[in-house]
Formats: structure tokens, C-alpha cells, sequence
């Protein structure tokens, strides 16, 4: 159907509905240009709507539109949900909350001046990897390290140093098996080819031996380079040379071997029913030249890459050019500093979040459930399980105890409804139903999910 100019009539004009009381309102708080812009906006989609088929809008109705906008574009973002899913470290939900001591160190790091960049007892200027240098060899037992803006960043940097494409040398190797993708589209040999290092792969998908790594190394080899492949899981007819065979070859050509961990882990997890991720203590005592791991995912600290090794082999990594545009700011500082102290202390499974809920007893959970339930009036308490999740201990579940609700409706209506309350809870869905795991929600925001339960059976209803 072509239309006239006659079916965009109704709309308004952009300097009407400046003139609307509504509208002029909000130019008490905004500027004009900022609501003559939003306005533009709602009105361009307003006459696509027509276009395509759909109603002219009425006045009220586009004002309300563009108070809304103007509403959440000012608002404090990301909003704050509670985490119900029982996946502890959730991608898509920021995955680890930070500890109290964490948020009070970047709040200060944040908001005062500090000796970021400056040495207290000389008055000289400092440098920013002194303090967490020391706390990552500390709590690494490695010689030094040092922190970037995230491991992806760490490993780019690590690969430029060594092998770039100014190197004398530039090839790496890698098996095959670990030339892998993980989440964000983040492949290994893209990463190599941006860092300048030319990819030599070795061995097969399921079985690579250290004699491979051995028979690729000439004298354009500057690292082996061993990758934790995150969730990519193979089974059955497979072989890996474990750390030591690696580090034994690289000693015998004088040839670095690097191991990127991805997540990264500072304790042993078969202590909680789960099998062990590999220890950024043991990749160090193993001979790893450089160990590169996540402040986030299983440390429980904000995004950033942490690097642990000889001092060597740091020193070169942490001044190369790139490691400026890769650099850690202060308050990301402050909280993976204050992120580590928890370990250096013994005191992380009190401290930080994930540790905490990894921790939690089937009792805690199951008395939390049945207080939901009590609370709400609806579902059953059940046994299911929660999982780890961020590419960290992949297929690893723990057992929990959930609230599972039947809603009178549609099962998708009943978990928007949950993130439409007046604090947002993001639950899911099996067989139809909707399940919330305690494991996963801070035990001051019960009362929160009890009263988001209520708002969702309210709204079906």
C-alpha cells in the first residue's frame, strides 16, 4: 500500500511537542538539544510504524515515549539484578560479584587522589605494578607479575613481546587441540595473527605428544604456547602432554613456555565435590616461564588479566609498547589487589561471593528455598543443580536446592514478570517450569526474590 504525506498528519511537530507541559518539564533537568534529539527519535519511529501498517500515536502517547527515554538514558547503568539461575559465574550478569572489601578499595581508589604513580617515601614518581607485582608472586609463589585490563589483553601483549613481528623469532606452537574459540569470538590464531606471531599448530584435535611440540621447534620458534580450552571439552581417544613434559622440551632448546590458563584458579576446587581446575601455584612450580590467568571468573575480582612468572620474562611482556594501551586502570587496580589480599589471608571463602556460594551447605539451601516457598505460597522445593559457568570447570554441577513454580500461564510471561519487578530477578526455565536457586542470590536479597514471587503471581494473575 503506498501512502500519502495525509497518513503522517496526526503526528505532531517536534516544536509541538516541545511546547507540551510533560515535554517542557523534563527541560528542567536536560538540555534542549538532548530532548529535541529523543523527540526526533520517537517521531521517525512513530512514522515507520505508520508506514509498515501500525496506528498513528496521540500526543500523550509520544510525550510518555520520550520521558521514558529520557528517564533511562539518565539512569545509573547496568541496573542491578539478583542472579536466581544458580549459574555462579553468569556471563551475561557481570559474573562475580565483588567482595566488601573489594568494593570499599575501588570506591576509595575511585573518589580520593592516591599514590598510584608515587613513591610516599621519595616523593618520586612510582610504578603503578609495585604493589600487585608483589601480592601476585606473593599469592602465585611466582617470582613477580603483573595485571592488564583483561587476559585476552594478557595474552596478546605476552605473544607481541616475545613474538611479534619485530621479533628476531615469531613463531609459536600450539596443539591443535587447544587452538580453540571461546566466548566473544575470541580464537586463539586470530589473537596470534593481531599480536604479529606466526600460529605453528602441532598434533592432532584429540592427541598431541610433547615429541609434536619437540619436532616443530627450529630456530624461528620464540614460545611454546600451552591454552586452557575453557569449555571445549574433548573425550574418549584422546592424549595432552601434561605441563612438565612441555617445560622439559622448552629447557631443552632454550625455548619459553607459556600457559594460559583463562580462567585461572588459586585453590583446590576438588575440596568442594568439583574436579580440579588447574592452579595458577602449580602451572608456576611446573616451570611455566609465564602463567597468564582472569582476575575475574574463579579469583572473584573485577575483569583483568593477571600475569605471574620469571622476572625476566615480565619485565620484557610489561614494556613493550603495547602494554600502555592494555594498562590497568586505578580503580580495576585497587580491587584486584584487594581481590588477592582474601587469598594471601585464607580468608576467600568468607570473603568473596563465588566462594561463598561454591561453599554453601545443601542444608543452608534447602531451609532458603523452603522460606521462599513458605513466604510465597506457591511451588515446590526441589533437588536439581547449580553450575559454575563463564568456560570455568566446564560440565561441573554442585547440588542445590530450588524453589520450582508451575505458573497458571505462560512460563515465559511469569520470568519476564520477575525481571519487571521493582528488583529485577533473573530466574530459569526447565520442563516448563520456572526454577530459582538460592545458591546463586546474596542472602540479604531474599527478601527481594519473596517479594518479586509475589509481584510476578500478582501481575499473571
Amino acid at each position: 500500500m503506498i501512502l500519502t504525506e495525509s497518513a503522517y498528519r496526526p503526528l505532531p511537530s517536534v516544536d509541538a511537542i516541545l511546547r507540551n507541559h510533560e515535554v517542557l518539564g523534563l527541560l528542567e533537568n536536560f538540555p534542549r538539544s538532548v530532548i529535541t534529539n529523543i523527540t526526533r527519535d520517537v517521531l521517525t519511529e512513530a512514522r515507520f510504524s505508520i508506514k509498515n501498517g501500525g496506528e498513528s500515536q496521540s500526543l500523550n502517547q509520544l510525550t510518555a515515549q520520550i520521558a521514558d527515554r529520557a528517564r533511562t538514558i539518565s539512569q545509573n547503568w547496568p541496573n542491578v539484578v539478583i542472579n536466581a539461575t544458580g549459574v555462579i559465574l553468569h556471563t551475561n550478569l557481570g559474573r562475580s560479584p565483588l567482595s566488601q572489601r573489594t568494593t570499599e578499595a575501588a570506591t576509595t581508589s575511585a573518589s580520593l587522589y592516591s599514590d598510584v604513580e608515587l613513591s610516599l617515601s621519595t616523593g618520586k614518581r612510582g610504578n603503578r605494578n609495585t604493589h600487585i607485582s608483589n601480592l601476585i608472586a606473593q599469592v602465585t609463589e611466582s617470582k613477580t607479575g603483573i595485571a592488564v585490563n583483561n587476559n585476552a589483553a594478557g595474552v596478546l601483549l605476552t605473544l607481541a613481546a616475545i613474538a611479534g613481528e619485530n621479533q628476531l623469532k615469531n613463531e609459536v606452537i600450539v596443539s591443535r587441540g587447544e587452538s580453540v574459540e571461546i566466548g566473544g569470538g575470541f580464537r586463539i590464531p586470530d589473537v596470534m595473527r593481531q599480536s604479529g606471531a606466526t600460529l605453528v599448530e602441532v598434533g592432532t584435535t584429540n592427541r598431541t605428544y610433547s615429541s609434536d611440540y619437540e619436532s616443530a621447534i627450529n630456530s624461528q620458534t620464540a614460545a611454546i604456547l600451552k591454552v586452557h580450552p575453557s569449555n571445549f571439552v574433548v573425550d574418549g581417544f584422546t592424549h595432552a602432554p601434561d605441563l612438565k613434559e612441555i617445560v622439559a622440551v622448552g629447557k631443552r632448546h632454550g625455548v619459553p613456555v607459556l600457559n594460559d590458563l583463562g580462567s585461572g584458579c588459586l585453590i583446590d576446587t576438588r575440596k568442594y565435590g568439583l574436579k580440579q581446575e588447574p592452579q595458577v601455584q602449580s602451572s608456576i612450580s611446573d616451570g611455566a616461564t609465564l602463567t597468564l590467568f582472569s582476575g575475574d571468573k574463579l579469583i572473584g575480582g573485577p575483569q583483568a588479566g593477571l600475569i605471574a612468572g620469571e622476572q625476566k620474562w615480565v619485565d620484557l611482556v610489561s614494556k613493550h609498547p603495547l602494554a600502555r594501551a592494555v594498562r590497568i586502570d586505578k580503580v580495576t587496580l585497587s580491587a584486584i589487589s584487594a581481590t588477592l589480599v582474601a587469598y594471601l589471608t585464607g580468608t576467600y571463602e568468607k570473603e568473596i561471593p563465588i566462594w561463598t556460594m561454591i561453599s554453601l551447605s545443601e542444608s543452608n539451601l534447602s531451609d532458603r528455598a523452603e522460606k521462599w516457598r513458605s513466604k510465597t505460597g506457591v511451588g515446590t522445593v526441589e533437588r536439581s543443580r547449580s553450575t559454575i559457568g563463564g568456560g570455568s570447570l566446564p560440565g561441573q554441577t554442585l547440588p542445590t536446592s530450588v524453589l520450582s513454580i508451575a505458573p497458571s500461564g505462560k512460563v515465559q510471561d511469569f520470568v519476564r514478570a520477575l525481571r519487571e519487578s521493582p528488583v529485577a530477578v533473573v530466574a530459569r526455565i526447565e520442563n516448563n517450569r520456572v526454577i530459582l536457586d538460592p545458591r546463586t542470590v546474596l542472602p540479604d536479597q531474599d527478601d527481594a526474590v519473596i517479594e518479586a514471587i509475589k509481584f510476578a503471581l500478582n501481575k499473571s494473575e
